[in-house]
């Protein structure tokens, strides 16, 4: 693996996108947390509680090898993606949610991304491989989310017309990079089509599972259409470049990385069926009918 790609390639991209994802961002997507007094933290215990012990089973069940199972796992603990924010406006889900749901995640996830991988690290490799996320590994983890966020939202409160005008050259020159730097650095791995080989239906059953997970249990706990729309995405749709980062760049394992890469693949096709499968299902329309005023169940 070249050293300098992942070293300095894949940070640089993460940073792109995360920098993008400030510059859509302000102080008052955090502040309307207060508005969702039962929807953010029903979502959030489902991302932070629910998929992690979703993404165990299906390690166990389908006995994959201890480090991809650390990275399935690393994968579950990562916050949605911001692609979840187009996909719930696609299929109308309650966006201004979602914009909530990716701001505070992505904070949250600096606590709870750790405790998971070292527990997945514990369990899956043992003490002795010498892998895990110390303090100095969790600083890193910080700085590569939290602080190009923290400058794009900077950006947008100083100039909002530069951060409109620049967000979508940015979604670009991040897939871009995204794309590059992630190709030359997976194919770089002698087995890595054995790997893709052994997740690729192991990742289409997890992302398939986290959308319906994210959509049906915020449902039976009594939040509106448009929001179990929303977190359905937000959940389905994780950040796959943070937990790619993190394996390669943090953890310094390519095949911890492997899972991620191929969600990062499938989770596009997938969504859009799910996206499809509500539309059919005539969920999209109760979401319409609660946007006019219709009977919908409140937000308590």
């Amino acid at each position: 693996m070249d050293s300098a790609l992942v070293s300095v390639g894949l940070p640089a991209a993460l940073a792109v996108i995360m920098f993008g994802l400030g510059l859509s961002l302000t102080p008052d997507d955090f502040a309307r947390v207060a508005r969702h007094p039962r929807a953010v933290p029903v979502i959030l215990a489902t991302q932070i509680l629910v998929l992690p012990l979703l993404g165990f089973a299906i390690a166990e069940v389908a006995g994959l090898a201890p480090e991809l199972a650390v990275g399935l796992l690393l994968l579950a603990a990562s916050p949605g993606g911001t692609t979840a924010n187009l996909f719930s406006h696609l299929f109308r889900g309650d966006g201004a949610l979602n914009i909530t749901l990716t701001a505070v995640n992505s904070v949250v996830a600096l606590v709870t991304l750790p405790v998971v991988v070292n527990l997945a690290i514990s369990r899956y490799l043992g003490d002795s491989s010498g892998v895990g996320m110390q303090l100095g590994k969790t600083v890193q983890v910080f700085a590569i989310v939290l602080v190009p966020v923290a400058i794009g939202m900077l950006v947008r409160s100083r100039s909002p017309q530069f951060a409109d005008a620049a967000d979508r050259p940015v979604r670009i020159a991040s897939a871009v990079l995204l794309f590059l730097v992630v190709v030359g650095a997976i194919a770089s791995e002698d087995n890595a089509g054995k790997y893709f080989a052994q997740v690729g239906l192991v990742m289409t059953i997890f992302c398939a599972l986290s959308l319906t997970v994210g959509y049906v249990l915020p449902r039976l706990l009594g939040l509106t259409p448009a929001q179990c729309v929303a977190s359905g995405f937000e959940i389905g749709i994780h950040n796959s470049t943070l937990a790619i980062a993190v394996a390669l760049t943090v953890l310094g394992n390519t095949t911890i990385g492997i899972p991620a890469a191929v969600y990062g693949i499938v989770m596009f096709p997938v969504a859009a069926l799910f996206g499809l499968a509500l539309r059919r299902s005539g969920v999209l329309a109760r979401t319409d009918a609660g946007s006019r005023g219709e009977p919908a169940l409140p937000d308590r």
